[in-house]
């Protein structure tokens, strides 16, 4: 079992803004609740959508491929994915595996927030 907390912001040009902060483990077995949340928010709520990531200690390569997963459903709905506030931990995964060059990371959630998505931006 995963806790993912949800916040909704709206931003100043009117987008609303999902923002997922899973807690504990991003692995094998918690990963298919993950996964849901993620298709739930960007199909019914939001195409856009930011995964706080400063409460996940362990994330493996089920973890990663649902990450991957979600930021292809928000491309294909024209919206944006954003990763934020990288456990240390978490952090060197997407190192290793160079997943740090494939999404848009963020420092903090507000850095996130306040970046333009890209089907505004192009």
């Amino acid at each position: 079992m995963i806790y993912i907390d949800q916040k909704t912001y709206t931003r100043q040009d009117g987008n609303t803004v999902i923002v997922l902060t899973p807690a504990g483990r991003l692995d094998i077995s918690t990963v298919w609740q993950f996964r849901l949340k993620l298709q739930e928010s960007i199909s019914k709520l939001s195409r856009h959508v930011i995964v706080n990531l400063g409460q996940v200690n362990f994330i493996d390569s089920s973890g990663l491929t649902s990450l991957v997963a979600g930021m292809r459903d928000a491309d294909k709905v024209k919206g944006s994915f954003r990763i934020c506030n990288l456990h240390p931990e978490a952090k060197l995964v997407f190192e290793i595996t160079m997943m740090d060059t494939v999404f848009e990371i963020f420092e903090t959630e507000e850095e996130a927030l306040e970046g333009v998505p890209r089907s505004i931006a192009s």
